[in-house]
């Protein structure tokens, strides 16, 4: 039966030099080892071996495999979180001034609205009221909140075109 002690004097160096090959990392090789030995003891528990050096020697290389495969896969995740933290949502400054541009635009519209159309329209479109919540808190038929709402965004689109 092979334990530790046997693989360390039969082989364990050479191996750790393999593993140590792959992942690049001699003080990890030591760990991918010890799990090939881990993982060959729990095997062995309800199974043969015919060879568990071998068993130890796959199981230690197909790790080291894995463990490079995530150090490989590292630096792009850590790209993406510091891409995501890192980010700045703020828009441009050339893109603020036009929205400060279009919002001075749009309110001098509204200001030539009528009060009734621009306190319609404002209780729709910033408050979210529905035609019949409006029409009862204004004391006006359902059809003139319509009318109002289309006479404001009518007026209103031709006069922020092209802003």
């Amino acid at each position: 039966m092979l334990g530790a002690a046997e693989l360390k004097n039969e082989g364990w160096r050479g191996l750790v030099r393999r593993i140590t090959r792959i992942t690049y990392d001699p003080v990890g090789a030591e760990d991918v080892v010890q799990s090939a030995m881990v993982r060959m003891l729990e095997y062995r528990r309800d199974n043969v071996l015919a060879n568990p050096e071998a068993f130890v020697a796959r199981a230690a290389v197909n790790l080291a495999i894995d463990e490079r495969r995530q150090r490989a896969r590292r630096p792009q995740e850590a790209l993406d979180i510091i891409e995501n933290v890192f980010v700045d949502t703020y828009p441009l400054q050339d893109e603020a001034l036009r929205a400060r541009e279009r919002l001075s635009r749009l309110k001098q519209g509204l200001a030539r609205l009528s009060p009734r159309t621009r306190e319609v329209f404002l209780l729709h479109r910033l408050e979210g009221l529905k035609y019949r919540e409006i029409a009862e808190r204004l004391d006006i038929t359902v059809s003139a909140v319509e009318k109002h709402v289309a006479k404001a965004t009518l007026f209103l689109t031709g006069w922020t075109e092209k802003w």
